[in-house]
């Protein structure tokens, strides 16, 4: 099971960590921004259309007009043809749900996967709201799981940058199975769900794993789940020195000599049994993934290249349909 790169830190006095945070939502908005009008504007709008047309008005008929779209009551009303206009019903919800486990706030990345996480809200929340959509958002502990009800505008995507990064658990983190479940009850429509992880409930195996799995199939059928992993970079290239790594659910400290080549080559099968197992677990759940690698560098295309990538893959299996 892969570990991560030192203990969880303390948190700041809440004065000195509101400024700090702040600040750091101000710079996330201005990193992502541009990517937002850009890159992925046409993704997204291309990717997640409305859930139908619905009625706008009525015009004079046209040559090449389909007779379906006749509006007969009109058309009888007013001695000549007339025919109904249709607009995409283009205003959907879209909603994250993030993990609030121990292991996302470490790394050996320029960003620890929360820090990754608040950017990839930043990103999606201002393409959504750019397209006239609604963004929330579902985290917290295990008995009090917080949920941001779905909003427009970007002061409600800066709400829910600072809290991705603000929202620490006061007692275990939710399952992720659970934060699925509690993020579908909240939600009486069809909605858009990111959920972003590090899916280390997957290496558990056995009975975990199923179960696990079995409740993301569940949330699945009743909404769009995606999965956003967040992949910190020791998992795949370790560093090659001596470091302390905390098991994933907090326990104790170990420590790993990633220099020496065979511990090296333990944590590099590990890390591609864990990405089977996760990327296995998701397939049968009928969840799409996007693989979201850290880099060691703060660079704001290490959350755009595989969002790009996701957005062909849909326009691709929706033009084969």
């Amino acid at each position: 099971m892969p570990f991560r790169s030192r203990p969880l830190p303390m948190p700041p006095p809440a004065s000195e960590g509101l400024a700090v945070v702040l600040q750091e939502v101000r710079r996330i908005e201005a990193e992502t921004r541009r990517l937002v009008t850009d890159v992925l504007a046409g993704g997204y709008r291309s990717t997640f259309r409305g859930a139908g047309i619905e009625f706008a008005d009525v015009r004079e008929y046209v040559e090449g007009d389909e007779p379906r779209r006749i509006d007969w009551a009109v058309t009888a009303r007013m001695g000549r043809p007339f025919v109904k206009r249709f607009v995409e019903e283009r205003e959907l919800t879209v909603v994250f749900a993030v993990d609030t486990a121990p292991s996302l706030d470490a790394g050996f990345g320029a960003w620890s996967p929360r820090q990754a996480a608040a950017r990839f809200c930043a990103l999606l929340g201002l393409l959504a709201i750019a397209n006239n959509d609604r963004i929330g958002l579902c985290a917290g502990a295990a008995e009090a799981l917080r949920f941001v009800p779905p909003k427009k505008g970007a002061g409600h995507v800066l709400r829910v940058v600072r809290d991705t990064l603000c929202l620490r658990p006061d007692g275990p983190a939710a399952p992720l199975g659970a934060l699925a479940r509690a993020t579908g009850k909240h939600l009486r429509r069809r909605t858009i769900v990111f959920l972003l992880s590090d899916f280390l409930g997957f290496a558990a195996g056995g009975a975990t794993a199923a179960a696990l799995q079995a409740e993301l199939a569940r949330a699945a059928r009743r909404h769009d789940l995606i999965a956003v992993w967040l992949q910190p970079p020791e998992w795949q290239a370790p560093p090659r020195r001596r470091w302390l790594g905390l098991a994933p659910d907090g326990g104790s400290l170990a420590r790993v000599d990633a220099a020496h080549g065979p511990v090296r080559a333990l944590l590099q099968e590990r890390w591609r049994a864990l990405r089977a197992q996760v990327l296995d677990g998701l397939g049968r759940a009928h969840i799409d993934c996007i693989e979201m690698p850290l880099g060691a560098a703060p660079d704001p295309q290490v959350l755009a290249a595989p969002l790009q990538r996701f957005f062909r893959m849909r326009e691709l299996r929706e033009a084969r349909r």
